[in-house]
């Protein structure tokens, strides 16, 4: 039976103190006593407390990010507020590491920031109250997210668990980008040195890479016509997956189509695909180290001394290929498939992420920390959360929208970004690109490729933010391991030494063995729940 804490705010506020229960089963109650009123708690206005308080907040930064206090946005927010945070804050990869051994301690920082747990993680240690439910605390310590969730059901829904609590805060940036990472680009300047037009469909783009590999177009004998990742967030084959079978596919494999959930690689069209593809591998036209490379080898392909590289999928061209090579390389239309049609592939990639922000359970100020919190909700303050200070990345334009002060030479603006925008709980919604901040030109220049090129033909809707139950998550957390392993390792095999019209019914047979059936059930399920409750 799911894990079921009520919340109920005892009383009214009086000089900031909350007291609040949760209760497991009727197994007990704990209480907890908000002693925000000893530093001097204001519920309006600032500073949030007329005493300094010090709060400790853990979670992950970028590797580039310097201490947050020293940060220029960070300093203004505790001038504002009144509260100091001891940050704890560690690179993704070494939080990782650290997050078990600090969830299980009793030594729990104050609240998690840029929290860096899972969905499962929220859902077990929610349960068993290490992470407090925050409704309460949201509706009287935070105006700016109220507001935000009662204009936007759609976002109370993604971050609200199944059992009806919110135990984490969100991270918003609607800008249609993520949507669709997989950019199919291809070498213009062989395509003029051998007089082949822009290919349309996808006949036309096999045979321009046929041409560049009998032509040798690098003039190098190591011509690579095609390379990508199959598995990468932004470097997949999914949209020549469904030009060539007329089956969309993600990272996840998991589509919605007609508010059906589908596991594609069950799918004939996906079969059809990858026997193709493989036709493609004997005719030397896909890089053999594709099913191999890791993104720091892949980049070095369109980086290498002499140009040698036709086609890739990448998130953007120059950090493929380098700023001075990408004017020899345009993106590819999406493409006319085998059955007539142009279809493009969306992701699951959200722009509505839970996990911004956490309280825990040895929090003795969670009035005060909620507050702060909001702070970051006000328009202004999310976009300097996402970019950094007005001032320094920032600046206004004459109609009062915050615009891109452009990077120092030889800093991109994604570094710039790193060191000095430290994240957390924000709310950058489309109607804030229009009203509050501009996007960054690159992002403005994705967003018309994005409207113009894919968005149109978008084949599939991507799985929304569905916060899975505890139960949900531990029914399928093996499932979904263990038929991601063998999708992987078949489609590798099936595309390089072909195969797969022999051994596709016992795939299938495997797959369900594995409990794929059941997973796709629970994602429906999910699914359900969600568009019900948004």
């Amino acid at each position: 039976m799911a894990f079921s804490r009520k919340f109920a705010a005892l009383g009214t506020v009086l000089a900031g103190t909350l007291m609040f229960t949760g209760c497991s089963g009727g197994s007990g109650t704990t209480e907890i006593k908000d002693a925000s009123s000893d530093f001097g708690f204001q519920e309006t206005g600032f500073p949030i407390v007329s005493k300094t308080l010090d709060l400790t907040f853990s979670g992950t930064k970028s590797a580039l990010a310097p201490d947050y206090n020293t940060m220029t946005v960070v300093k203004e927010w505790e001038k504002a507020t009144n509260v100091h945070v001891n940050w704890e804050n560690l690179p993704e990869t070494v939080f990782k590491e650290k997050k078990n051994l600090i969830l299980a301690s009793g030594d729990l920082p104050d609240a998690f920031f840029n929290s860096g747990l899972t969905d499962s993680e929220i859902a077990t240690y929610s349960a068993s109250g290490t992470l407090i439910p925050l409704e309460g605390l949201i509706e009287k310590n935070a105006p700016n997210l109220s507001k935000l969730l009662s204009e936007r059901p759609d976002i109370k829904a993604a971050i609200t668990s199944s059992d009806g609590h919110i135990y984490s805060l969100p991270s918003i940036e609607e800008l249609g980008l993520v949507q669709f990472p997989n950019e199919l680009a291809i070498n213009t300047t062989w395509l003029k040195k051998l007089n082949i037009p822009m290919p349309k469909t996808i006949d036309e783009f096999h045979d321009a890479l046929l041409a560049f590999k009998t032509q040798d177009a690098s003039g190098t004998g190591k011509t690579i016509p095609l390379s990508f990742m199959p598995g990468s967030w932004c470097g997949d084959i999914v949209d020549l997956i469904a030009a060539l079978g007329g089956v969309p596919d993600n990272m996840d494999h998991r589509i919605v189509q007609d508010d059906k959930v589908i596991f594609t690689p069950t799918q004939d069209g996906y079969k059809k695909a990858i026997q193709t593809l493989h036709e493609w591998y004997k005719e030397g036209l896909i890089d053999p180290e594709s099913f191999s490379q890791d993104d720091k080898a892949y980049l070095a392909k369109g980086k290498a001394a002499t140009e040698n590289l036709g086609s890739f999928v990448w998130w953007e061209i120059p950090e493929m290929v380098g700023a001075d090579r990408a004017n020899s390389y345009s993106l590819v239309p999406a493409l006319e498939g085998v059955d007539g049609k142009r279809l493009v592939s969306q992701s699951n990639n959200q722009e509505i992420a839970r996990g911004a922000f956490a309280i825990t359970r040895t929090n003795k100020y969670p009035a005060a920390t909620m507050r702060w919190a909001d702070n970051l909700y006000d328009p202004i303050q999310s976009a300097q959360a996402n970019w950094g200070p007005i001032g320094e990345t920032l600046q206004k334009d004459a109609s009062g929208i915050l615009t891109q002060i452009p990077a120092p030479a030889g800093t991109s603006e994604g570094e710039r970004r790193q060191k000095v925008a430290p994240g957390g709980p924000k709310a950058n919604t489309a109607e804030n690109f229009k009203n509050v901040v501009a996007p960054e030109p690159r992002a403005a220049q994705r967003q018309k490729t994005v409207e113009e090129n894919y968005k149109p033909f978008a084949a599939n809707d991507g799985y929304p933010p569905v916060a899975l139950s505890t139960e949900e998550l531990q029914q399928i957390g093996t499932i979904e391991s263990d038929a991601a392993s063998l999708v992987k390792q078949n489609m590798a095999k099936w595309i390089v030494s072909g195969g797969i019209e022999q051994e596709w019914d016992g795939y299938i047979s495997q797959l369900e063995n594995i409990g794929v059936d059941k997973m796709i059930e629970v994602y429906q399920q999910g699914y359900d729940r969600y568009k019900t409750n948004s």
